[in-house]
């Protein structure tokens, strides 16, 4: 293993003097003239402000009206001073204010004294701009202040002085040039791409700059193009990112329309490929799938975003492309991780999570997910690396060792985060469908090099959805050492699931709407243990999960089934055949 994690931070290595390289070409190409330079007439004002679809709260203005900032699990009170001259109690609070979100609850209260509090916090801003952090000016904060200022413009600028409005013009044009002219230094994948969307917002917005709209439409179209996959998955596999991108581009959209710009081909197929994949990742509750990195759903964002669906169809089932398999059957859906690590520059937030499961019962919107994973983890570094491992998801691991290996180097992870450096890079997957069911059959080499091992591992959801058929094997490669050989297959449990075991060996699943669910293993008795569950909204959750423990050598193949015992009220009771 330890040859591997070698190898994988020379691919790292090599992926960072690449990024050089282009740092280097864009210095040259750009030069200290071209830098500055503006393609077209500086504007005099802002011409339309994009409609702001993230959801508001007006309460919160009176907060900020009191001087009590909230941010990322932290409460600043200002005592009457600027927010902006204080300590911040953590970067990510930093992150949050820098990047004036909050702007939309003061415009949500619209008084006159929101109005006055919104220009009074912009100006203390634009004070301190030329001193402001650097965290202030990290790429994606800084996109997310352009188009703060832009969609919130009619709240700030109304009654403003004809001073305040240029200070806020020159405002937008200096950030305009940092996103554009540091676009290479920008990370790869989401941050990269929120920044061609400010700028893209930014060019739509102000007056006279057909110029720019066409460059940064260009610029945005690229990004598109190389981040959103033919399935509407976006590149990083991680869903959250399509949500939060559907939330930049849907108002952008409706902003070149009413400039009387047809908006891009590249732009408007990718806003209808990922649409559908929203409806793919979501659950029997509402809840997203908790794959690389996605944790807690904003169901508020979420519902935002599908009101602007037109299609509303069924979600897709193979969605190849990104590495995913959705199965649905009666009242029962099954979401399969059957993809490999994304590319290395996109995956600071990818998890170990090769031929993870989760599943979910009941009727659309008002389910229960039994099998889930743990999650995206918020909070201290530990706690996130910890959710990334193998061990924090529904599928097998070896030797208590994780299927991919991440980044360890300080200089390297300070760059690029911890990417995934090792990993599966030869998974395989096929789909069956017929009369008995659907069948997904999926394996993968993260454990070949190390232990000589190949995981596969085949899901069987049944015609009727009212049984799960699962079948584990190991396939012995290579030199496997006899004391590395001893396997975990676990089941993590939503915290809302009550586990308890059977006479028989077995565990009875109940969800809290009477819904129960059996598990069965012939090969090897069930155990129940602890884990835990990351939700943005509660923390950490205690929770259950089914682990099936064994050497390799001596049970190359596990089978199982979850079996329906009795579904929740108002459906018909069923027992096992």
């Amino acid at each position: 293993m330890a040859w591997e994690s070698v190898i994988g931070t020379a691919r790292l290595l090599g992926h960072a003097i690449r990024v050089a390289g282009a740092r280097s070409v864009e210095a040259v190409e750009t030069g200290p003239f071209v830098r500055w330079r503006w393609p077209g007439a500086l504007p005099e004002r802002l011409v339309i402000a994009p409609q702001d679809i993230r959801t508001a709260d007006p309460t919160r203005a009176a907060d900020i009206y009191a001087g009590i900032f909230g941010f990322a699990g932290k409460v600043v009170e200002t005592g009457g001073r600027s927010p902006f001259d204080l300590e911040p109690p953590s970067e990510d609070w930093a992150r949050a204010l820098h990047g004036f979100g909050w702007l939309r609850h003061l415009r949500a209260a619209d008084g006159a004294l929101t109005r006055s509090n919104a220009r009074a916090l912009v100006a203390d801003w634009m004070q301190q701009e030329a001193r402001a952090p650097a965290v202030a000016y990290e790429p994606e904060v800084t996109a997310r202040r352009l188009m703060a200022f832009i969609t919130q413009s009619p709240l700030i600028l109304e009654e403003a002085d004809r001073a305040f409005y240029r200070r806020f013009i020159k405002s937008l044009v200096r950030q305009v040039r940092l996103l554009r002219t540091g676009f290479a230094r920008t990370p790869e994948g989401y941050p990269r791409l929120v920044a061609a969307i400010a700028v893209a917002e930014a060019a739509i917005s102000l007056d006279g700059q057909s110029k720019l709209v066409r460059q940064a439409t260009a610029r945005l179209d690229a990004e598109l193009g190389s981040q959103i996959l033919a399935d509407g998955g976006h590149v990083s596999r991680n869903p959250g990112v399509l949500l939060e991108l559907l939330l930049d581009l849907l108002p952008l959209r409706q902003a070149y329309t009413a400039r009387g710009v047809a908006p891009s081909a590249a732009m408007l197929g990718a806003i209808d490929r990922m649409m559908p994949m929203l409806r793919f990742f979501r659950h029997r509750d509402g809840e997203f799938g908790r794959f690389n990195g996605m944790g807690t759903t904003p169901a508020d964002l979420l519902a935002a975003v599908l009101a602007h669906d037109d299609a509303r169809g069924r979600p897709v089932s193979n969605a190849s492309p990104s590495g995913y398999q959705r199965l649905d059957a009666g009242r029962t859906t099954l979401m399969i991780d059957t993809g490999a690590p994304p590319p290395i520059g996109v995956s600071r937030d990818a998890h170990a999570g090769c031929l993870a499961f989760e599943m979910s019962v009941g009727e659309a919107g008002a389910g229960h997910r039994f099998i889930v994973n743990c999650g995206g983890a918020e909070g201290p570094a530990p706690w996130r690396q910890a959710a990334r491992q193998t061990a924090a998801h529904s599928t097998v691991t070896i030797d208590n060792t994780s299927s991919a290996r991440f980044a360890g180097l300080a200089f390297l992870t300070r760059r690029f985060g911890a990417a995934v450096v090792a990993g599966p890079r030869a998974v395989t997957s096929e789909r069956r469908e017929g009369a008995y069911g659907t069948t997904v059959s999926a394996s993968h080499d993260g454990y070949l090099a190390g232990f000589g091992l190949l995981v596969s591992r085949s899901l069987t959801l049944a015609a009727d959805g009212a049984s799960v058929t699962g079948v584990d094997q190991f396939d012995i490669r290579g030199r496997l050492p006899a004391a590395r050989d001893r396997f975990a297959v676990r089941f993590h449990l939503h915290p809302a699931i009550r586990a308890s075991r059977t006479g028989g060996g077995e565990v009875l699943l109940l969800a809290p709407d009477g819904e129960a669910w059996r598990f069965h293993c012939g090969e090897i008795e069930p155990e129940l243990e602890e884990s835990v569950y990351f939700s943005a909204v509660h923390g950490r959750r205690r929770s259950l999960q089914i682990v099936l423990s064994g050497r390799a050598r001596a049970t190359p193949q596990v089978s199982w089934t979850l079996v329906r015992e009795a579904v929740g009220r108002g459906g018909r009771f069923r027992r096992p055949a």
